[in-house]
């Protein structure tokens, strides 16, 4: 079994017990798959790309690697709930995406996902979780012209392709 697989089974075992106790998760349960819930998280990533565009132009860039990230973050909330997940942690999120691929559930660029995060990410390469973190606890206050554009195709892309995965 792969790390992935043992991975998302942990969170899975991990929900339930937590929903034995209380009526809160902080892992990955299946559901029925929910086509609407996921549109709606397509539009909450547009509208997180639009506010990525307006903090830029506003000069507030560094705050623009939050928004950036998490419109790419609600994509893949929206291809969970397609296929019967929801999740409340973002590692489980990312590494049910990653089951998702390795299983071809999904036809998603494995590459596309290690931009956001990885679980194995190698040294001196970034995700956006990192970039997202740098400088929203960082005191930066501008984001390099050549990042941002890079961060703000990648949202696109994903958008992009989230999308498909959803309307096929």
């Amino acid at each position: 079994m792969s790390h992935v697989i043992n991975k998302v089974e942990w969170y899975l075992k991990k929900a339930q017990k937590e929903l034995k106790k209380s009526k809160k998760h902080r892992g990955i349960i299946k559901i029925e798959p929910d086509l609407n819930k996921a549109k709606e998280h397509i539009n909450k990533a547009e509208h997180y790309l639009k506010a990525t565009n307006y903090l830029k132009k506003g000069n507030f860039s560094d705050i623009s690697a939050s928004t950036v990230f998490y419109s790419m973050y609600h994509c893949l909330l929206a291809i969970a709930l397609k296929l019967g997940y929801e999740s409340r942690n973002q590692e489980c999120t990312f590494a049910l995406i990653y089951y998702l691929i390795e299983e071809r559930k999904i036809n998603f660029d494995e590459n596309l996902l290690n931009k956001i995060a990885s679980l194995d990410i190698e040294e001196g390469e970034k995700t956006s979780v990192e970039i997202r973190e740098q400088y929203q606890y960082g005191t930066n206050l501008s984001l390099k012209d050549n990042l941002y554009e890079e961060l703000f195709e990648l949202a696109k892309n994903i958008i992009s392709r989230t999308k498909e995965i959803i309307e096929g």
